[in-house]
């Protein structure tokens, strides 16, 4: 009697369409790594579009804001690789103009979204200040041309605002660095719903980790896959952007990146950012 073929499951994968993303995907995406019996579909959406999708549960698996995942918590669980975390480097706010951080308290600042890891610390650092929620690549443009005193950057923007003639105010990755005693500024990590149930969750995870083993361990590959995605950047650039947000604190948070986490989500809640207490919980 012959025995009846595993059924195929599909893993919904929802991640941003950047080249950080992309890199660290890049083994899964294009079948270099045996799924077994699970069948990954990557969906690509801006992470604000996923902070949002994930308070309604949408994806099995999904790339989200740390400050975001104080609210998705009981649905989702962190897993223990994927994460993108700046060890004193992080977003930086720029301006058209000299600023003093101490005057970011009067300025108004363009944000890329109220649920990122970004705007959490900016309001850790600056507990009031103004701000509108700006298409983030659109707020280097938009701080050029004056409709704003400040922008808040993440992405590649990090890396050439001071080409626009924009000068950078605050590295809040250099801050957290010397605020917290020396821990890194986590940015987003991945999270995968509760209710898949722990077999399927261990095993998503193994994958995940393998993906990112291979894009580290195949780097040009998986970089000349990632430029696809990288919004014109020039190539030196892009290996640069990817080399700050896929690496060793990728793979692994250590203990220290998770007690970066902790912090980060706890602080919120101490400022009255958060309004409640966030249990943190990582896959084992």
């Amino acid at each position: 009697m012959t025995t009846a073929a595993t059924q195929q499951r599909t893993i919904s994968l929802a991640h941003s369409p950047d080249s950080d993303d992309a890199f660290m995907f890049y083994g899964l995406a294009t079948h270099k790594i045996d799924t077994g019996d699970l069948e990954f579909k990557h969906i690509l959406k801006d992470i604000q579009t996923l902070n949002e999708e994930a308070r309604k549960g949408t994806y099995d698996v999904t790339a989200i804001s740390f400050h975001a995942y104080a609210y998705v918590a009981d649905k989702y669980a962190l897993l223990p690789h994927g994460a993108s975390i700046g060890d004193n480097y992080g977003p930086v706010v720029v301006a058209h103009e000299e600023l003093d951080p101490s005057d970011l308290s009067k300025a108004t600042i363009a944000i890329p979204g109220t649920l990122t890891s970004a705007f959490l610390t900016l309001s850790i650092h600056t507990p009031k200040f103004k701000y509108e929620v700006v298409p983030f690549d659109q707020i280097t443009e938009a701080v050029t041309e004056k409709k704003y005193d400040a922008g808040l950057l993440i992405h590649e923007g990090q890396l050439f605002y001071h080409t626009l003639g924009l000068h950078k105010v605050l590295d809040l990755g250099e801050w957290w660095h010397e605020h917290t005693d020396g821990l890194p500024l986590p940015m987003g990590g991945n999270a995968i719903r509760r209710d898949l149930g722990s077999p399927v969750i261990h095993e998503v995870s193994e994958l995940l980790r393998e993906s990112i083993r291979y894009s580290l361990e195949n780097r040009d590959d998986a970089l000349q896959y990632a430029m696809q995605f990288a919004r014109e950047m020039d190539p030196a650039l892009a290996d640069r952007f990817v080399a700050m947000w896929v690496n060793e604190l990728t793979l692994d948070y250590t203990e220290r990146g998770r007690e970066a986490v902790r912090r980060l989500l706890s602080e919120g809640y101490e400022r009255g950012i958060i309004p409640h207490k966030v249990d943190v919980e990582f896959v084992n």
